[in-house]
């Protein structure tokens, strides 16, 4: 399992302000995007494809089924 899949925290943005805040997701480009959040580029983290969900968002049920396995 390697770390290969680029994921970012998901903004969104405050309709009267303007301000962007956690949408408290982390996910790939596409799933954000589709679902009109904004990506927080400075978050860029890479996980592995296993913990990933059909939606494109990383899900902590499949990182409990696939954890990383560390060398020692």
């Amino acid at each position: 399992m390697t770390n290969d899949t680029a994921v970012y925290d998901a903004l969104r943005v405050d309709p009267t302000s303007g301000d962007k805040e956690g949408a408290g997701r982390m996910g790939t480009r596409d799933a954000i995007r589709g679902d009109g959040l904004e990506i927080d580029a400075a978050s860029l983290a890479f996980c592995p494809r296993e913990w990933i969900n059909s939606t494109g968002y990383v899900d902590l049920e499949l990182v409990r089924i696939f954890p990383l396995m560390l060398a020692l």
